[in-house]
């Protein structure tokens, strides 16, 4: 396999969990979001994901993007250890929490609309990002055991991570969601989440480097 990724993109390190937990080896092609104008937007590039975004994962013979399409993938044809539970209503909750977050939350913060915010970025990704929160901690309360929902790790975790990064990253004050931060903290103990840090890639630039 062959995974496109960015060191700091959220959608790459959900993925790059995805295969660490499940003991996926791959190739790693380094797709730079700020250098050269934003390397996702070169021709070659382009015939890889028309969408011009990161993460893109060639595996079995196929090229699919989108992280979440990707996770699904890996867990319909890799099932272990199973990142979706085998209870219907359970499952339904991690892929609320998950679309909550790849679709509510990390959109309206990524790299491509902050860069047309100008000085106004910090402001609205803390302001997005907050929102997103309250909603999500209030969800939590009700689905968690030690991880999002229950206790195994499940997809929504692989999102969960990443954002959280993101909104440290903003520096949003994570005092009013204790249940995502507690959550946050058992994740980050586990090894599949420390190999996939953006802090430990092979793109990682020298000064953000673990």
């Amino acid at each position: 396999p062959i995974l496109y990724s960015y060191f700091r993109s959220s959608c790459s390190w959900r993925v790059r969990i995805a295969l660490a937990l499940k003991g996926i080896a791959y190739d790693m092609i380094p797709v730079n979001l700020l250098k050269d104008g934003g390397q996702q937007f070169s021709a070659e590039f382009k015939a890889v994901n028309p969408m011009q975004q990161v993460p893109v994962l060639k595996i079995d013979g196929i090229t699919l993007s989108q992280s979440l399409a990707i996770i699904h993938y890996l867990e319909d044809t890799r099932p272990s250890p199973r990142l979706l539970p085998q209870d219907p209503k359970k499952r339904a909750e991690v892929r609320m929490i998950a679309d909550h977050i790849a679709s509510g939350i990390q959109p309206l913060q990524n790299v491509g609309i902050l860069k047309l915010l100008g000085e106004k970025k910090m402001e609205w990704a803390q302001n997005r990002i907050a929102s997103g929160f309250q909603a999500l901690e209030q969800i939590l309360q009700r689905t968690a055991g030690r991880y999002c929902v229950g206790d195994e790790v499940s997809m929504a975790d692989l999102c969960l991570v990443p954002q959280v990064a993101n909104a440290e990253r903003y520096k949003v004050d994570m005092g009013p969601y204790p249940t995502i931060t507690r959550i946050n903290k058992a994740l980050l103990e586990l090894e599949a989440f420390k190999v996939s840090h953006p802090s430990r890639q092979p793109d990682t630039p020298a000064d953000l480097r673990a």
